[in-house]
């Protein structure tokens, strides 16, 4: 089963032109999909030593020098270390025991426990079997410019740089078929690996696709330009596959994310590509103790990589629905059964709506949202080509085919390619510097005026976020030479204090743009606590963000768009950033100006 807000619904497999196949448009999510014609099915296995009927899989979370005494207590409530992630303390619990998680909760120095699913971990868990390794189809397909590549200028971009091979791009998904034609050039077994059920599984071949998604996501990002079939956002770079979907039921449970999300962090991937939400629950809510166990293991996983210099790009889901304006959920659990539930904006998509994952909106052909992608102001960031009715997006497809997708699967990586070009043409650049090059660089795109649910403005709102991305100006002089600037020193944020971090602005003549881009990276436990404005050289402050008291999310990494035109340009501009409360701590820990 696809986790559908996140995946596009599989299209049948191409063996000829692309005008012979029929491309699936997704609508509401389906609860369960058969893998596609020609996916390799798990074979039975018999039973493996140590599993058990009724095995259930916990995140058992301490702080990282507790990660000793917590396996301890796994082991005397009843459960077994299956893997652990010592450095973030997330530990991956198996356990038949009735109430092994309310019973841990009560140990000291142990956070939260939750459990990852509501079904039994499979068998397979114990003796994974290693996905099949498809016959390839050899093609007499050439090369040609293609609707999605042309609309973010690839196309152009490829004509200045195709991208760099020291560049790695993780590919979070079903897997990736490495034996393809357009892929093989570009694949890095050497980085690819299984974190099916949550241990990383080395063994060649463990990364292979289990259905036909992250095949096709691959493909887009970086399909070789090798005169064969079709060519890849980044052309140039190398792909790794990271397989976190299950067989048979293709879900992506928590503890595959996070192996997948640590394991990108210590193989040095520049990006990675997560198209698909965490399974089982399409929101998962902090008032819920699994859930929140959930969203905190994530989390953490992603800010390891993060902070390893991995940036990652997610998906924003299918359903067409307001992830700034959540009211109820009736798709979870989905390795269950579904109940409606009511939820709130502290409900969480992830990882795509976790701090410092940029979110991807798809738009179809003509830079229109597309109908089934969801939005939300103030949660996306950018949009890409996803398809739309009739025309999908052409990739790879197992076994040396290719076909078309449609879905926000197929727009991030648009953008994850995008990101892919700006790392290999600025090595230097950090996750945060990669996040404001996409929002500076994009294109705007403005609110219909017939759907009142795009809110904000040309330069950013709910359907679009900062715009359509453009590989062109990824690769090119934009921001134009003496017109971006920014400051990575790290400003300490204390409690009750008010802060400022400098960036002196020279040869900007006049005065500031009425979109002046401000991008902001802070690090801080408790947004809540939170003022911060933009001082221009004469003075006067911009507000840029007032977050509500009881806002108790993690870090705040974005892009604001500022009329500052009543200022000059030239001179000091200072972030300021006011803790307005004892508690929490945190840093500035870049931000920059675009004018």
């Amino acid at each position: 089963m696809l986790a559908a807000t996140a995946l596009a619904t599989p299209t049948a497999l191409a063996t000829a032109a692309p005008a012979t196949i029929t491309p699936t448009t997704p609508t509401a999510p389906v609860a369960a999909e058969a893998p596609a014609a020609g996916a390799p099915a798990a074979a039975p296995r018999a039973a493996a030593a140590g599993w058990a009927a009724g095995t259930r899989s916990y995140l058992v979370i301490s702080a990282p020098a507790d990660v000793a005494a917590a396996k301890t207590a796994v082991a005397a409530k009843g459960g077994t270390v299956f893997s652990s992630y010592d450095a973030i303390g997330v530990i991956v619990a198996h356990s038949t025991t009735t109430g092994f998680a309310a019973a841990l909760r009560g140990v000291t120095g142990i956070q939260q426990v939750g459990a990852t699913r509501t079904s039994d971990v499979p068998a397979d868990a114990y003796n994974p079997a290693l996905p099949a390794n498809p016959a390839q189809a050899a093609t007499t397909l050439t090369e040609s410019n293609r609707w999605d590549m042309t609309q973010i200028k690839a196309d152009q971009a490829w004509a200045v740089t195709t991208g760099s091979p020291t560049v790695k791009v993780g590919v979070l998904d079903t897997g990736v078929d490495d034996q393809h034609q357009d892929l093989a050039p570009n694949f890095d077994a050497a980085d690819s690996v299984s974190c099916a059920y949550g241990k990383p599984d080395t063994r060649t071949g463990a990364w292979r696709d289990v259905d036909t998604h992250g095949t096709h996501v691959a493909g887009t990002i970086a399909a070789a330009k090798n005169g064969k079939g079709v060519i890849g956002v980044a052309p140039g770079v190398k792909i790794a596959s990271v397989r976190i979907a299950e067989p048979t039921s293709t879900l992506f449970y928590a503890e595959n994310t996070v192996c997948g999300f640590v394991w990108a962090g210590e193989r040095g991937f520049k990006v990675t590509n997560n198209s698909y939400y965490t399974d089982p629950w399409q929101f998962n809510c902090p008032n819920d103790l699994d859930q929140a166990a959930i969203i905190e293991g994530v989390k953490r996983a992603q800010e390891y990589a993060e902070g390893k210099g991995s940036l990652q790009v997610a998906a924003a889901g299918n359903s067409n629905y307001d992830l700034a304006n959540k009211t109820t959920d009736s798709e979870s659990p989905n390795d269950s059964t579904p109940v409606t539930r009511t939820i709130s904006n502290a409900c969480l998509d992830i990882p795509t709506e976790l701090p410092g994952v940029v979110t991807v909106a798809a738009t179809g052909s003509g830079s229109g949202k597309a109908s089934y992608s969801n939005f939300g102001r103030g949660v996306i960031d950018v949009a890409a080509p996803g398809g739309d009715g009739a025309t999908g997006v052409y990739s790879t497809l197992p076994g040396g085919k290719y076909g078309t997708k449609s879905g926000t699967s197929m727009a991030s990586p648009h953008v994850t390619g995008v990101a892919a070009l700006i790392a290999s043409t600025n090595p230097s650049l950090t996750p945060a510097d990669i996040r404001a090059r996409l929002a500076t660089q994009a294109n705007d795109l403005a609110c219909p005026a017939s759907d009142s649910r795009c809110t904000g403005t040309t330069a950013n709102n709910a359907f679009f976020g900062e715009g359509q991305v453009d590989a062109l100006k990824a690769v090119g002089s934009t921001p134009p030479a003496g017109k971006y600037f920014e400051n990575l020193a790290d400003v300490a944020i204390t409690d009750n204090t008010t802060v400022e971090s400098p960036i002196t602005v020279t040869g900007v003549s006049g005065t500031a743009p009425a979109t002046l881009k401000v991008g902001v990276d802070v690090k801080h436990t408790y947004r809540g606590d939170l003022v911060i404005s933009l001082v221009a050289p004469d003075g006067t402050v911009y507000l840029l963000e007032d977050f509500p008291n009881g806002d108790s999310a993690d870090d705040v990494a974005k892009t604001y768009t500022v009329n500052a035109a009543a200022s000059a340009a030239n001179g000091t501009w200072k972030l300021r950033v006011k803790d307005g409360a004892a508690g929490d701590v945190g840093t500035i820990d870049a931000w920059n100006l675009t004018f």
